[in-house]
């Protein structure tokens, strides 16, 4: 499947696909419900209910960003006592018109997590503020590439 194909805006899709995110030894989240957010040259964006997650794991980290589909995004650290991986995570508690669906959901970047699609590993879309998740399923090129900017 090519991520040239996928529309903009983005469309949200149903993910009948096994999402899972570990963090070494914990099972963050395990999901068949998740939420698939495709955007032309974006490997999709998952979004886990957060029924589906650990959130004794989960703190929030502070600030945030904007969407123009889906609005003010906050962001959450993952912590397991003296551990912690920095804004690995992030939702829209308040999203815009047409995004509602992923008021209960969160998103992980998939860089220092295992995460699987499928039972198909995935790995983390190039660029740090991207975070998509590149599946074998997948081709490009992706956003995120040195000189994509423009894209």
């Amino acid at each position: 499947m090519s991520v040239w194909d996928f529309p903009r805006p983005p469309e949200l899709v149903c993910e009948a696909r096994e999402v899972v995110v570990r963090w070494g030894k914990n099972l963050v989240a395990r999901t068949h419900a998740a939420l698939a957010v495709r955007e032309t040259a974006h490997p999709p964006t998952f979004y886990v209910p957060l029924a589906d997650v650990d959130r004794a794991l989960l703190r929030p980290a502070g600030g945030g960003s904007f969407c123009e589909w889906k609005g003010p995004a906050v962001y959450w650290d993952l912590v397991d006592g003296t551990r912690r991986l920095a804004r690995v995570a992030w939702s829209y508690p308040r999203p815009l018109s047409g995004a509602e669906s992923l008021a209960q959901c969160i998103a992980f970047y998939a860089h220092d997590l295992d995460c699987s699609v499928g039972g198909a590993t995935a790995r983390t879309q190039p660029g740090g503020f991207y975070g998509g998740w590149i599946t074998p399923d997948l081709c490009g090129p992706f956003k995120g590439v040195p000189g994509s900017g423009a894209w």
